[in-house]
């Protein structure tokens, strides 16, 4: 692999030793290469597993906001735990003969490269896909096209280079899957760790809300002292234009319309308001807001979600989606909508 004439970030630097060292245990692409003042950032996916045929997939993603570090840290710890534990470890290697593992721990390499949160462009490119609103946003942040030097910029018209290729990376799976659960790694919400689903667009409920459900009760079941995740759809905490995460199920919807192949898009959003709390100080840092500053708060988070993104893997591996009889799909869709949409929608 050729180095960039220039020093490269941690994470940047990192996901190329591992390319570089595991080469002959995964498979690399570039989806997109991305200028930036004369110089070209490479956007990576890495898959482990998988085989020819179409299997349950999980992809983690990492890095959509650059100024978001430990999101791509968290997926990177992952990726090289898998491949350190290729090695050895016999489960691994058979769950890897039935289950494909997908990574892009860095979406926005520039912005990363820069520390902002968004591109190269200053597009947030969390409000750059091309699906607007059904319902009033929250102000600002639900995305603008006032100016680029505001946050939460959407961009004037298309999707950026790193929205484009994260969207036709995804498109690409799910063709070739029997289902895809993909985890997203944010920070800088909230006191308490969120898992969030569709839709960040409207209240509506998400079609696939059961099969949530069905996985919220195996994880709680299996881990019944991990319950620090708050799980429920984006939109009871604000909405948004332009949410990449929405628009690639919309699409599904229109390419699956009998949905054959569920697709579960999650949203890890680290409840970084708790680092400050603890270590006040970080408020004079911009990326003290989205990164723990501690190196002991850093390992603890390194490993936090541990459990999380391997029940995601194991359940994908015992094909725990496929398996659902419909009626056992109705019946987990009426305690989806006791759960989570009880409220009437408006």
């Amino acid at each position: 692999m050729n180095k960039l004439p220039f020093e490269l970030p941690f994470e940047l630097d990192t996901l190329q030793q591992l390319i570089d060292t595991h080469h002959l245990k995964l498979q690399y692409h570039i989806l997109a290469d991305i200028p930036f003042r004369h110089e070209h950032f490479p956007l990576y996916s890495v898959e482990l597993g998988g085989g020819d045929k179409p299997c349950p997939t999980v992809l983690f993603v990492g890095g959509v906001h650059g100024v978001e570090r430990i999101g791509s840290q968290v997926i990177l710890a992952l990726l090289n735990s898998l491949l350190q534990r290729l090695v050895w470890d016999k489960h691994l290697q058979q769950m890897l003969t039935g289950v494909r593992l997908a990574f892009v721990p860095v979406v926005n390499p520039v912005g990363l490269f820069m520390g902002t949160r968004g591109n190269g462009n200053q597009v947030d490119l969390m409000r750059n896909a091309p699906i607007e609103a059904s319902e009033k946003v929250s102000f600002m942040v639900g995305g603008q096209r006032i100016s680029s030097r505001l946050p939460w910029y959407r961009g004037m018209e298309g999707m950026e280079l790193e929205t484009a290729g994260l969207v036709a990376y995804v498109q690409q799976l799910l063709n070739r899957s029997t289902s895809l659960i993909s985890l997203d790694a944010h920070s800088g919400f909230g006191l308490n760790d969120h898992i969030w689903f569709p839709y960040a667009h409207t209240r509506t409920a998400f079609e696939n809300a059961n099969y949530i459900f069905h996985l919220k009760q195996l994880f709680e079941q299996s881990y019944p002292h991990h319950g620090h995740y708050r799980l429920a759809p984006q939109s009871q905490f604000y909405r948004t234009h332009g949410d990449i995460w929405d628009y690639l199920y919309r699409q599904h919807q229109v390419a699956d319309p009998h949905a054959q192949v569920p697709f579960l898009p999650l949203t890890l959003e680290m409840g970084s308001w708790a680092w400050i709390k603890k270590n006040p100080r970080q408020i004079f840092n911009f990326a003290g807001f989205f990164n723990p500053q501690k190196t002991h708060r850093h390992h603890r988070i390194l490993r936090r979600h541990t459990v999380l993104m391997q029940f995601m893997m194991e359940a994908a591996y015992a094909q725990s989606l496929e398996q659902l009889t419909p009626e056992r799909l109705a019946e987990l869709t009426e305690c989806a909508r006791q759960y989570w949409y009880r409220e009437p929608q408006s």
